[in-house]
Protein backbone atom coordinates (compact mmCIF):
# COMPACT_ATOMS: atom_id res chain seq x y z
CA UNK A 1 0.00 0.00 0.00
CA UNK A 2 1.49 3.67 -0.58
CA UNK A 3 2.29 5.79 2.03
CA UNK A 4 0.02 8.41 0.29
CA UNK A 5 -2.60 6.30 1.14
CA UNK A 6 -2.00 5.34 4.65
CA UNK A 7 -1.62 8.76 5.57
CA UNK A 8 -5.08 9.89 4.28
CA UNK A 9 -6.83 6.78 5.62
CA UNK A 10 -5.06 7.58 8.91
CA UNK A 11 -6.45 10.99 8.38
CA UNK A 12 -9.85 10.32 7.84
CA UNK A 13 -9.51 7.81 11.09
CA UNK A 14 -8.64 10.83 13.10
CA UNK A 15 -10.99 13.02 11.93
CA UNK A 16 -14.10 10.33 12.59
CA UNK A 17 -12.54 9.77 15.85
CA UNK A 18 -12.55 13.37 17.38
CA UNK A 19 -15.61 13.42 15.07
CA UNK A 20 -17.30 10.34 17.54
CA UNK A 21 -15.18 12.64 20.60
CA UNK A 22 -17.69 15.69 19.67
CA UNK A 23 -20.84 13.57 19.42
CA UNK A 24 -20.12 11.71 22.98
CA UNK A 25 -19.18 14.65 24.82
CA UNK A 26 -22.05 17.58 22.69
CA UNK A 27 -24.58 15.71 21.13
CA UNK A 28 -25.41 13.02 23.53
CA UNK A 29 -25.92 15.71 26.01
CA UNK A 30 -28.42 17.51 23.51
CA UNK A 31 -30.04 14.02 22.76
CA UNK A 32 -31.19 13.58 26.50
CA UNK A 33 -32.41 17.17 26.81
CA UNK A 34 -34.23 16.60 23.45
CA UNK A 35 -36.21 13.35 24.96
CA UNK A 36 -37.27 15.33 27.85
CA UNK A 37 -40.88 14.28 27.43
CA UNK A 38 -39.95 10.18 27.05
CA UNK A 39 -40.48 8.18 29.15
CA UNK A 40 -37.51 7.80 31.55
CA UNK A 41 -36.45 4.11 31.07
CA UNK A 42 -36.32 4.88 27.21
CA UNK A 43 -34.47 7.98 27.58
CA UNK A 44 -32.26 6.49 29.19
CA UNK A 45 -31.97 3.06 27.38
CA UNK A 46 -31.94 5.17 23.95
CA UNK A 47 -28.83 7.60 25.31
CA UNK A 48 -26.90 4.14 26.45
CA UNK A 49 -27.61 2.70 23.13
CA UNK A 50 -26.02 5.46 21.44
CA UNK A 51 -23.18 6.02 23.75
CA UNK A 52 -22.36 2.06 23.18
CA UNK A 53 -23.01 2.53 19.27
CA UNK A 54 -20.23 5.66 19.18
CA UNK A 55 -18.00 3.47 21.35
CA UNK A 56 -18.06 0.66 18.99
CA UNK A 57 -17.57 2.42 16.36
CA UNK A 58 -14.19 4.21 18.25
CA UNK A 59 -12.94 0.47 18.47
CA UNK A 60 -13.35 -0.19 14.97
CA UNK A 61 -11.61 3.17 14.12
CA UNK A 62 -8.50 2.31 17.08
CA UNK A 63 -8.34 -1.27 15.60
CA UNK A 64 -7.72 -0.29 11.93
CA UNK A 65 -5.25 2.61 12.75
CA UNK A 66 -3.15 -0.28 14.31
CA UNK A 67 -3.60 -2.27 11.20
CA UNK A 68 -2.45 0.45 8.87
CA UNK A 69 0.92 0.71 11.18
CA UNK A 70 1.37 -3.15 10.57
CA UNK A 71 0.71 -2.49 7.09
CA UNK A 72 3.24 0.60 7.06
CA UNK A 73 5.76 -1.57 8.87
CA UNK A 74 5.54 -4.76 6.13
CA UNK A 75 3.65 -6.73 9.08
CA UNK A 76 0.02 -7.29 8.54
CA UNK A 77 0.51 -11.05 7.05
CA UNK A 78 1.45 -12.67 10.90
CA UNK A 79 -0.69 -14.35 12.96
CA UNK A 80 -0.69 -10.49 15.65
CA UNK A 81 -3.02 -8.64 12.78
CA UNK A 82 -5.97 -11.99 14.11
CA UNK A 83 -6.49 -10.28 17.86
CA UNK A 84 -7.04 -6.28 15.66
CA UNK A 85 -9.39 -8.11 12.80
CA UNK A 86 -10.92 -10.48 15.36
CA UNK A 87 -11.88 -7.00 17.99
CA UNK A 88 -13.44 -5.20 14.78
CA UNK A 89 -15.66 -8.33 13.81
CA UNK A 90 -16.63 -8.43 17.50
CA UNK A 91 -17.40 -4.58 17.89
CA UNK A 92 -19.34 -4.62 14.20
CA UNK A 93 -21.05 -7.61 15.94
CA UNK A 94 -21.74 -5.70 18.82
CA UNK A 95 -23.22 -2.42 16.87
CA UNK A 96 -25.19 -5.04 15.02
CA UNK A 97 -26.91 -5.89 18.41
CA UNK A 98 -26.75 -2.49 19.73
CA UNK A 99 -28.83 -1.43 16.48
CA UNK A 100 -31.31 -3.91 16.95
CA UNK A 101 -31.58 -3.40 20.75
CA UNK A 102 -32.58 0.41 19.25
CA UNK A 103 -35.42 -1.16 17.52
CA UNK A 104 -36.61 -3.31 20.43
CA UNK A 105 -36.42 -0.34 22.75
CA UNK A 106 -38.49 1.91 20.10
CA UNK A 107 -41.28 -0.81 19.22
CA UNK A 108 -43.57 -0.52 22.01
CA UNK A 109 -43.41 3.53 21.73
CA UNK A 110 -45.90 5.49 19.38
CA UNK A 111 -42.39 5.12 16.54
CA UNK A 112 -44.18 3.93 13.12
CA UNK A 113 -44.28 0.12 12.97
CA UNK A 114 -41.85 1.28 9.53
CA UNK A 115 -39.37 2.70 11.32
CA UNK A 116 -38.75 -0.38 14.00
CA UNK A 117 -38.50 -2.66 10.47
CA UNK A 118 -36.41 0.18 8.96
CA UNK A 119 -34.11 -0.33 12.24
CA UNK A 120 -33.96 -4.41 12.18
CA UNK A 121 -32.68 -3.80 8.76
CA UNK A 122 -30.01 -2.03 9.16
CA UNK A 123 -28.96 -4.60 12.07
CA UNK A 124 -28.86 -7.43 9.46
CA UNK A 125 -26.96 -5.08 7.49
CA UNK A 126 -24.14 -4.29 10.22
CA UNK A 127 -24.32 -8.14 10.54
CA UNK A 128 -23.58 -8.59 7.22
CA UNK A 129 -20.83 -6.47 7.45
CA UNK A 130 -19.13 -8.35 10.57
CA UNK A 131 -19.98 -11.35 8.10
CA UNK A 132 -17.94 -9.84 5.34
CA UNK A 133 -14.81 -8.76 7.70
CA UNK A 134 -14.94 -12.02 8.95
CA UNK A 135 -14.32 -13.76 5.31
CA UNK A 136 -11.85 -11.07 5.21
CA UNK A 137 -10.09 -12.76 7.94
CA UNK A 138 -10.31 -15.93 6.69
CA UNK A 139 -8.45 -14.51 3.34
CA UNK A 140 -5.94 -12.93 5.83
CA UNK A 141 -5.58 -16.29 7.35
CA UNK A 142 -5.22 -17.85 3.57
CA UNK A 143 -2.54 -15.25 2.97
CA UNK A 144 -0.20 -15.64 6.31
CA UNK A 145 -0.45 -19.71 5.63
CA UNK A 146 1.11 -18.87 2.13
CA UNK A 147 3.47 -16.38 3.00
CA UNK A 148 4.80 -19.34 5.74
CA UNK A 149 5.14 -22.03 3.12
CA UNK A 150 7.34 -19.62 0.96
CA UNK A 151 9.26 -18.93 3.38
CA UNK A 152 10.21 -22.15 4.16
CA UNK A 153 10.54 -22.95 0.48
CA UNK A 154 13.01 -20.30 0.36
CA UNK A 155 14.93 -21.80 3.60
CA UNK A 156 15.30 -25.38 1.92
CA UNK A 157 15.78 -23.43 -1.41
CA UNK A 158 19.06 -21.63 0.36
CA UNK A 159 20.09 -24.32 1.90
CA UNK A 160 19.77 -26.39 -1.62
CA UNK A 161 21.82 -23.93 -3.34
Amino acid sequence: MRAITIIVLRGILALALLGSLAVQLLLVPLFWADLHGAPDGLRVTLVILVVLGVVSLQVVGVCVWRLLAMVRRGTVFTRAAFGWVDTIIGAIAAGAVIVFAVAVALAPTTVAPGVVGLVCGAALVVAGVALVVYVQRMLLAQAVDRDAEARVMRAELDEVI
